[in-house]
C-alpha cells in the first residue's frame, strides 16, 4: 500500500497549524502579548511571531511546490495574537484547498530551494516533504510551543497532540 503526498502533508500541516491556533488562544487568557512577542529559546533564536510565520511559510510553499503552484504570499507583519492566529486560518485554508490530485505528481516533481546566501538543495517532492518540508515544519512548531511552555503558558502534551481528541480506548480498571 502507498501513501498518497497529500495524506502526508496537508492534514499534518493543518493539524499542526491548528493547535498552534489554539496556543494562542491560551497564551492570550494567560499572559501579556507583549512580553509574548519578545521570548524566543536563545539569543540567536527568532522570537514567537516568527515561528507561526515559518511553520505558516513553510505548509504553505510546501504545498505550492509540490502542486506546481505559486503560493499566496503573506508578509510578516503580525504584531498581534489575533493577527498570528489569522495567518493560521488563512495558511490552513490554503492547504486544504489544494486539490490531492494536483498533490499527486508531487512526488516526482523537482523541487529546488534557494537561500538568500546562494546556496539551497534539489529534491525530488517526496524526499523535500519528508527530508525538509515536515521536520522544518515540526522545528518551528516545537519551537513556538516551547516558548510558550518557557513563558509559564499552561500548555501540555494533549495541546501539542489536540487533533486526536479523547482517547478512544477504555480499559475496564
Amino acid at each position: 500500500m502507498s501513501i498518497s503526498i497529500h495524506a502526508i502533508s496537508v492534514p499534518i500541516f493543518v493539524n499542526g497549524l491548528r493547535a498552534m491556533s489554539a496556543w494562542l488562544d491560551k497564551a492570550a487568557s494567560e499572559k501579556p502579548e507583549a512580553e509574548l512577542f519578545v521570548r524566543r529559546l536563545a539569543p540567536d533564536m527568532k522570537p514567537l511571531p516568527a515561528q507561526y510565520q515559518m511553520a505558516s511559510d513553510t505548509a504553505k510553499n510546501a504545498v505550492a511546490r509540490l502542486a506546481g503552484i505559486d503560493a499566496p504570499p503573506m508578509p510578516d507583519v503580525e504584531a498581534t495574537l489575533a493577527e498570528l492566529e489569522e495567518r493560521c486560518a488563512r495558511t490552513i485554508a490554503f492547504v486544504e484547498g489544494i486539490d490531492p490530485a494536483a498533490l499527486a505528481s508531487g512526488a516526482e516533481r523537482e523541487v529546488e530551494l534557494k537561500f538568500p546566501n546562494g546556496m539551497g538543495y534539489r529534491f525530488s517532492g517526496q524526499a523535500y516533504l519528508t527530508g525538509f518540508a515536515l521536520p522544518n515544519f515540526f522545528f518551528h512548531v516545537t519551537t513556538a510551543y516551547g516558548i510558550l511552555r518557557g513563558a509559564g503558558v499552561s500548555l501540555g502534551k494533549p495541546d501539542f497532540l489536540q487533533h486526536l481528541g479523547p482517547p478512544n480506548i477504555r480499559t475496564p480498571q
